[in-house]
C-alpha cells in the first residue's frame, strides 16, 4: 500500500473516497480517533481531520479555503454590526421616521454583500475562466489579423473551489436575508465550510442544514456505522464497478471518433451518461455515508433524475443542491426585482396570463443555465449545454397550453402509463444527446460527433474486435449491464416508495450482514482494479 500520502500534501493518493488510502488509512484513523476522544474534543476532531483530507488533496493550495473562511467569518460579522446599529438607530427614531432612515443600513449591508460577492466569485472568474476569456480574446484579434497578443495566465485551481465558493457565498446571503445569524465561533465556521466528506464534491450545504449537527455532534452509533458503511459500498459498487468500467470505452470512443461509425457514437454517449451518474452518484452515496457514520444528515443531492418525465423535473433530480442554489440565489432574486416585476405586470396585459410571466422568468432562467453551463468549466462547450437546457426548459413552458389541447383533442391521458412512459424515455434521449455534446473534446467535435450518429449510423459496428480497440471485452459490458440493473431496481423500489435501507434495517441481522457481505464481495470480483488499471479521478471535482 503506497504510504507516500503521509509525506506531503500533493494529493497524489487520495483522489477519491474509493482508493486505498483513504478506506483502509485515513477513514478508519478518523474514525478511531473521533471515537476515543472526550465528548467536547470531538467537532474539533472533525475539523482537524477536515483540513488534514483537504491538505492530502490540495496541498499548499489549502490556503484558498482557509481565507476564503477567515472571509466569510469577517463578512458575517460585519453585517451583523450593521444590522445591530440599524436596530438601535431605528429602535430611537420616531415611527414615522423610521421608513426614511431604513434604506441607509439597507444600502450599506448591501455594498458588504456586493463585496464578498466579488471577492468569492470574482477570484473564482480569474482563476478559472481568465485563461478561457483571454484565450478567445486572442483568436479575435487573430481573426482580425492584429499583432496585439495577450498572454493567457496559468493559475492553480484547488479541488472543490467551486463548491466551497457557493458555499460561501450563500453564507453571506441569508446573513444579510437574516435567514440565519452571524457565526461568532470561527471554528464552528471553519468546519461547515471544510467538512471533509463533502469539501471536494459537494453537495453544496447551506449553514443551516449542517453547522449546528456538526458543532453538537455525538459519539458514533452502531447504527450509524453500519448504515453509512452500507451507502458507502453502495456509492463504491457504482463508481468502481460501472464509472471505471466504462472510462477506457469513453475515452476510446470521444478521443478517437473518426475511427468509429455513428452507432459507436451513440453508444459512447449513452456510456458517457452512465459513466457521469455512476460517478457522482456514487461520490454522493458516499458522502452521505460517511457522514452518517458521524451522526450528520446531508442533504441529498440526487433524486432518481432518469425517473423524471420533463427536462425541468430533471434537472430538479440531478445535483439538487447546485439546482437549488441557482434558484435561491439568481433566479429569484432577478424573478423578485422590481424591473422584472414591472416587465411581468405589462407582458401580463399584452400577451397574457401564460405568457406574460414566462418573459421575465425566461430572462432569469437564461443567466441560470447559462451560470450552470460555465459553472462546470470554462469552455463553449459547457456554455453551449447550458444553452441547450435552458431552450428545451424555456421551450417546453412555452408550449405546454398547446399540449394540453392536443392531448385532450386526442383523449390522451398524461397520468396514464404509457404516456409517463413516453415522457421518460424522450427525457432521457435529450439527456443523452446534452451529455455528448457535455463530454466531447470541444464544441466543434461536439457538433461532428452529433452529425456522425446520423449520417453513419450501424449497429453492425460493435464487435470483438471494436471492444478491443475500445479498451473493454463482452464480459466489462456485462458486468455493467447487470450493475446498471441493480442500481435500477433499487431505485424503480424507492420510486415507488419502497425504501430499500429502511425495509432492510427491519430485516434479520444475519439477513442483512448477508446483503452487505454479497456487496463487499461483488465490489472485490467485479471492480475495475488491478494490474494495468487507471485510477480515475472523481468526475465532478474537476467543476
Amino acid at each position: 500500500m503506497d504510504l507516500s500520502f503521509l509525506l506531503a500534501g500533493c494529493g497524489q493518493t487520495m483522489t477519491s473516497f474509493f482508493v486505498p488510502t483513504f478506506l483502509f488509512l485515513f477513514l478508519p484513523g478518523c474514525i478511531l480517533l473521533y471515537s476515543i476522544v472526550p465528548q467536547k474534543a470531538k467537532k474539533y476532531v472533525l475539523l482537524i481531520v477536515s483540513y488534514v483530507f483537504y491538505w492530502l488533496v490540495s496541498g499548499p493550495l489549502i490556503l484558498y479555503l482557509l481565507l476564503s473562511t477567515v472571509s466569510v467569518f469577517g463578512f458575517g460579522l460585519w453585517l451583523e454590526k450593521i444590522q445591530n446599529r440599524m436596530k438601535t438607530a431605528l429602535k430611537a427614531l420616531p415611527k414615522e421616521e423610521r421608513k426614511a432612515a431604513k434604506p441607509a443600513y439597507i444600502h450599506e449591508q448591501r455594498c458588504v454583500v456586493a463585496l464578498a460577492v466579488i471577492i468569492h466569485i470574482g477570484f473564482l472568474l480569474v482563476i478559472k475562466y481568465s485563461g478561457f476569456l483571454i484565450g478567445n480574446l486572442n483568436g479575435i484579434l487573430s481573426a482580425f489579423d492584429s499583432p496585439v497578443r495577450f498572454g493567457v495566465p496559468q493559475y492553480l485551481m484547488p479541488i472543490g473551489i467551486s463548491f466551497f465558493s457557493l458555499q460561501a457565498v450563500s453564507y453571506i446571503v441569508d446573513v444579510y436575508h437574516g435567514l440565519i445569524p452571524a457565526d461568532h465561533k470561527f471554528f464552528r465556521l471553519a468546519l461547515f465550510m471544510s467538512f471533509f466528506p463533502q469539501i471536494v464534491e459537494g453537495p453544496i450545504v447551506r449553514y443551516h442544514q449542517t453547522a449546528e449537527s456538526l458543532w453538537n455532534v455525538k459519539p458514533i452509533q452502531y447504527r450509524n456505522l453500519t448504515m453509512g458503511l452500507q451507502r458507502l459500498l453502495y456509492g463504491m459498487m457504482k463508481k468502481v464497478v460501472v464509472a471505471d468500467r466504462l472510462n477506457p470505452l469513453v475515452e476510446n470512443i470521444f478521443d478517437k471518433a473518426n475511427q468509429f461509425d455513428g452507432g459507436i457514437i451513440a453508444l459512447g454517449a449513452v456510456c458517457y451518461t452512465i459513466q457521469l451518474y455512476m460517478d457522482f452518484s456514487g461520490a454522493m452515496d458516499a458522502v452521505v455515508g460517511i457522514a452518517e457514520i458521524f451522526g450528520v444528515t446531508m442533504p441529498e443531492n440526487f433524486e432518481r433524475p432518469f425517473f423524471s418525465r420533463t427536462i425541468s423535473e430533471f434537472w430538479k433530480r440531478w445535483h439538487i443542491s447546485l439546482g437549488a442554489w441557482f434558484k435561491d440565489y439568481i433566479f429569484y432574486p432577478i424573478t423578485a426585482s422590481k424591473r422584472m416585476k414591472n416587465l411581468t405586470s405589462s407582458a401580463r396585459k399584452k400577451i397574457g396570463n401564460h405568457f406574460g410571466p414566462l418573459l421575465a422568468g425566461s430572462i432569469a432562467l437564461f443567466c441560470v443555465w447559462f451560470c450552470n453551463g460555465l459553472w462546470h468549466g470554462a469552455a463553449w462547450s459547457f456554455i453551449f449545454f447550458g444553452m441547450y437546457h435552458f431552450v428545451l426548459i424555456l421551450l417546453g413552458n412555452v408550449i405546454s397550453p398547446a399540449v394540453k389541447k392536443v392531448n385532450t383533442a386526442l383523449h390522451l391521458r398524461p397520468e396514464s402509463r404509457g404516456y409517463r412512459y413516453m415522457q421518460m424515455i424522450r427525457t432521457t434521449l435529450l439527456v443523452v444527446i446534452g451529455e455528448l455534446f457535455f463530454r466531447a473534446n470541444g464544441l466543434s467535435s461536439g457538433f461532428r460527433l452529433f452529425g456522425r450518429i446520423f449520417t453513419t449510423f450501424s449497429v453492425t459496428g460493435l464487435n470483438s474486435e471494436t471492444l478491443t480497440k475500445l479498451g473493454v471485452d463482452a464480459q466489462d459490458l456485462l458486468i455493467v449491464g447487470l450493475t446498471v440493473l441493480i442500481v435500477f431496481a433499487v431505485s424503480l423500489m424507492n420510486e415507488k416508495g419502497i425504501r430499500v435501507r429502511e425495509r432492510l434495517e427491519k430485516r434479520p441481522l444475519v439477513q442483512r450482514w448477508v446483503v452487505l457481505y454479497a456487496l463487499i464481495l461483488y465490489i472485490v470480483i467485479f471492480g475495475a482494479y488491478g494490474f494495468g488499471y487507471i485510477p480515475v479521478d472523481p468526475m465532478y471535482a474537476q467543476f
